[in-house]
């Protein structure tokens, strides 16, 4: 948890104007912490590599009224501020280059959402993009993955709907402050993940940024940051959807694209990703297959991190491990043995996937491994 005066620190050096993630983040490490940025000097903070004269005005202009608006701000709206060196900030996105420093959170995170897989695409799409996109929103979501996308309009607002649907977890992530949401006929959509706490809506802006085109690149990384791979379901050659995949290639994680008409040119950009070598997917088990040894990599940095792989099995995990011990079987049949309920044990047995213990044979059927594989 940190401290009151040590999260004043963080929205000073946050709101100040021209300091986005990687300023930040120099700044901390030349003077050791963020609250020992201010107990330097204006001159001590332009002769920092990258923020010279102009950055180093914009924090000093920072003024305690501006901190005390903003926390007025996430009070009403009841949001959580995350510092990325608390416990709660997600573990994935500690690992990107260039990690917000602040996460404004909505709604709620859980250590499940660290088996997560971003759904993107067109906003502009065709009918079918959004069957693909709610059919993989369900699919996903029902295996126990929690669904990332954007929140935007199209493919973004399928995916969640499918994962919600589904029964499943979805995290926004936008690309504006939280005080105000977008796009604003997605509220009912935005509303039910926080009503049924099947989710969370995120943001690395202050509270009451607007809406700006050149904040959506910026945001694609946190989608990628918070997943484990990230599928385009629908993107045109020039599509923002092609920044998140680049985005997650370069944090070196999955990319999967679906098909698409070659005659459609809301299909020439994810072609020509599976052209370039993203996995093509038209169906779970092609994610699944996928997904594996990133599952027991993440696995295996995050528990460093406290993160929600650990090395152990929970109570839960232990008991559907047992189940399998006679042979294969069913979700249905695992939730009756168990006594667990149908979404947990969704859950369970996708992370028992990708820690490489249980093996998902067709039809939803879960066979125990014989040995665990060697680690990667």
């Amino acid at each position: 948890m940190v401290d009151q005066k040590r999260l004043r620190a963080y929205l000073r050096l946050h709101l100040a104007e021209g300091v986005g993630p990687i300023t930040f983040h120099k700044m901390v490490e030349a003077f050791g912490g963020v609250e020992d940025v201010f107990a330097a000097s204006p001159g001590q903070w332009k002769r920092v590599e990258g923020v010279g004269a102009g950055k180093s005005q914009g924090i000093g202009a920072v003024t305690d009224e501006q901190v005390d608006e903003e926390l007025r701000l996430t009070d009403e709206h009841k949001v959580e501020i995350l510092c990325c060196e608390e416990d709660g900030y997600p573990a994935g996105l500690k690992m990107i280059p260039d990690p917000p420093p602040i996460l404004y959170v909505r709604g709620r995170l859980d250590p499940t959402d660290a088996v997560a897989v971003a759904v993107v695409g067109a906003r502009r799409c065709t009918h079918y993009g959004l069957e693909q996109a709610e059919r993989f929103g369900q699919l996903l979501g029902r295996a126990g993955f929690t669904v990332v996308s954007g929140g935007a309009r199209g493919i973004d607002t399928a995916a969640h709907r499918g994962a919600l649907a589904a029964g499943g977890r979805t995290i926004a992530v936008m690309g504006c402050g939280l005080a105000q949401l977008y796009p604003p006929e997605n509220q009912k959509l935005f509303d039910r993940i926080l009503r049924e706490d099947r989710g969370a809506i995120v943001a690395e802006l202050p509270m009451r940024t607007a809406v700006l085109a050149g904040n959506f690149p910026t945001r694609n990384r946190i989608i990628s940051g918070l997943s484990l791979g990230v599928l385009i379901i629908e993107a045109a050659r020039r599509s923002g959807s092609l920044i998140t995949a680049r985005e997650a290639a370069e944090q070196g994680k999955q990319v999967f694209a679906l098909p698409g008409r070659a005659d459609s040119p809301m299909s020439h950009g994810t072609n020509e990703l599976i052209r370039d070598g993203a996995t093509l997917v038209q169906n779970l088990d092609d994610v699944l297959a996928e997904l594996g040894g990133v599952g027991r990599k993440v696995s295996e940095m995050e528990t460093a991190e406290r993160a929600a792989l650990p090395a152990g099995l929970d109570e839960t995990e232990r008991a559907l491990v047992e189940a399998l011990e006679g042979g294969p079987l069913g979700l249905d049949e695992l939730v009756r043995r168990t006594s667990v309920d149908t979404g947990r044990a969704a859950s369970a047995m996708t992370m028992l996937v990708l820690k490489g213990l249980v093996a998902q044979q067709p039809g939803n059927v879960f066979a125990r491994k014989k040995a665990p594989p060697r680690r990667p």
